[in-house]
């Protein structure tokens, strides 16, 4: 049986951050470069894509590098150089938008097409396919049966977001920061207009809806689908998130580590894409990490509720409702433990979001040092869990490969070797270290070799864990500590070594790519400034099939900004207008 490997991709802000959510479980991560990553606040030096590389590579783990803003034609060449310094750094692939890149003298690293080529149709998979991307990462707006349709149509990887922030608009279709601010998304400057608050009108000027997030989603969270997903076609789970700090991506690395890793305990046929395993001391919880609320989007079909109207913040994870209050205390009826310093949230009457912090608790009682707003019966959330933060930030994830060891008698000492355990579908690795040492026989075997065995196998802070100790040895020996430990910290320094290079060397190599004359001018902004599957007629109960009316245009408005809101309900879509 052909097994099939399936990548957990997690975002890193930077190095640090990377290292976590390899450490937690991820099987890749992507990362900003120094320049032109779709986010002007997340670039790196190559010096750090090169540390955070050599830690990846250890476990056989990839690292992908963002170059997908789109680029003036003075931006080229230093593109040109980002894309050779990062495959000598070691980087597995680049994942891009500008078609442009494909003309240029490109080292042989793979390249990846970027959501923000708003890859949603058989078609466009296939040409990027001819093109020769190596992966592409399809629209989040998908839903599982289109995702069938492509991959039967074609054979390149497909990678899918399961979890994070969701953008209103198809990815590299939105303008409406650029119009408003000439802060370009395409060129990793939004300044997410969509999730503030805006006005609805109809044509006559009425006023439908007030003062409401009307474009702001909840958050992706497909953890419910991931076994549809990989029957669908999917090999790569992404996870959003370059922005997020270290406690979100360990959290939400490990939540779908665990998820995967449980499909495949039953079924053969699927198997982890990278070495090594984790342990985590911490309750791994993607409702304790920065959340709006989530929604599985489009994955089976349209559905009202996907949106985000009263606030664009974190709400954090549910735990009860108001029983009793006053304007300083209040009973909150929940199962979960709270603590000094925790913060709360709610919905006030007027659907505001209020927050506060839990300055003293005494069982389920929370006393405030101002007047906190609550009412009997509004829902409460945590959106800070001040114990659980002191353990996620703590979380080493200590990650470790299992190894087998054996330790063989020698003409002039010992040799202590060590192989990776055979993965499904991987190839162990085996490195091997001698000594020359003098050759003692045991005057007790027994207590010698229970010795042996004991120093053998401690190998503390280190990448490996030894689950096996073989002697092939003529008659029982007494060795020393000393040599014992010489020996191991010769093979951790060797096999860390050779598994990194043997990671570098076996990258996948791309030949030379047609060349594409496809220009696009990153200042050009269309009249649609948003192509969305997001409807706010069917969020609203204002749907043209629903209620038998023609869908006539609406407005939002926000401040001095009015946009004209186009529907084309045969395709189900939205359009933000320019007026």
């Amino acid at each position: 049986m052909k097994t099939k490997k399936i990548e957990l991709l997690s975002p890193a802000k930077d190095c640090a951050v990377g290292i976590a959510a390899i450490n937690h479980g991820a099987d890749a991560v992507y990362i900003g470069g120094p320049d032109f990553g779709a986010r002007e606040k997340a670039s790196n030096t190559i010096q750090d894509i090169e540390k955070l590389c050599r830690h990846a590579a250890l476990f056989d783990a990839k690292v992908y590098v963002t170059l997908n803003t789109l680029l003036y034609d003075n931006e080229l060449e230093r593109a040109r150089k980002i894309a050779y310094d990062c495959w000598n750094a070691g980087v597995d692939a680049l994942i891009v938008q500008d078609m442009k890149l494909l003309d240029l003298d490109l080292p042989p690293i793979p390249l990846h097409a970027s959501t923000q080529c708003d890859n949603l149709t058989v078609e466009k998979v296939q040409l990027l396919e001819k093109l020769g991307f190596s992966q592409v990462v399809l629209g989040r707006e998908l839903s599982l049966k289109q995702i069938r349709e492509i991959r039967e149509n074609t054979t390149v990887p497909l990678e899918f977001f399961v979890h994070g922030a969701l953008c209103v608009s198809h990815s590299g279709r939105c303008y409406l920061s650029q119009y408003i601010g000439n802060r370009s998304a395409n060129r990793g400057a939004c300044a997410q207009p969509c999730r503030l608050p805006w006005d609805l009108l109809d044509a006559n000027g009425k006023m439908l809806i007030k003062n409401r997030h009307l474009l702001c989603l909840k958050d992706l969270n497909n953890s419910a689908h991931l076994e549809e997903l990989i029957d669908a076609g999917i090999t790569s789970f992404k996870i959003e998130g370059r922005m997020k700090d270290a406690d979100y991506v360990k959290n939400v690395t490990a939540f779908y580590r665990q998820k995967l890793d449980e499909i495949f305990n039953r079924r053969a046929d699927l198997a982890q894409a990278s070495r090594g395993h984790c342990q985590y001391n911490f309750e791994i919880n993607p409702e304790k990490s920065f959340n709006r609320g989530f929604t599985d989007f489009f994955i089976n079909g349209r559905q009202k509720g996907i949106d985000s109207p009263f606030t664009p913040k974190s709400m954090g994870e549910y735990i009860g409702e108001v029983v009793w209050c006053n304007p300083l205390r209040m009973e909150i009826k929940t199962d979960k433990v709270l603590h000094n310093g925790d913060g709360l949230c709610f919905l006030n009457q007027d659907n505001e979001l209020v927050g506060l912090r839990a300055d003293v608790v005494r069982d389920y009682t929370v006393s405030c040092n101002r007047p906190h707003g609550a009412y009997r019966g509004a829902k409460i959330y945590r959106n800070y869990d001040i114990e659980w933060q002191k353990q996620v930030d703590a979380s080493t994830g200590n990650r470790k490969m299992d190894i087998e060891l054996t330790l063989t008698e020698t003409d002039t000492g010992y040799e202590l070797a060590a192989a990776t355990m055979s993965l499904r579908g991987s190839r162990p690795w085996q490195s091997m270290v001698a000594s020359v040492s003098e050759k003692i026989p045991a005057n007790n075997p027994e207590k010698a070799t229970e010795n042996i065995r004991k120093k053998a196998l401690q190998w503390g802070d280190t990448p490996f864990n030894p689950v096996n100790l073989e002697l092939k040895f003529a008659e029982p020996r007494l060795i020393p500590a000393s040599v014992i430990g010489e020996m191991k910290r010769d093979l951790v320094t060797k096999l860390t070594e050779e598994l990194i290079e043997n990671h570098r060397d076996n990258r996948l190599c791309k030949d030379a790519r047609p060349c594409v004359s496809t220009k696009v001018d990153p200042d050009e902004i269309p009249d649609r400034l948003m192509t969305c599957h997001h409807c706010i007629r069917y969020a609203n109960g204002m749907c043209s099939k629903e209620t038998g009316q023609k869908a006539e245009p609406l407005f939002i408005r926000n401040g001095a900004n009015t946009f004209r809101l186009e529907f084309d309900c045969r395709n189900c879509l939205m359009y933000v207008v320019s007026q």
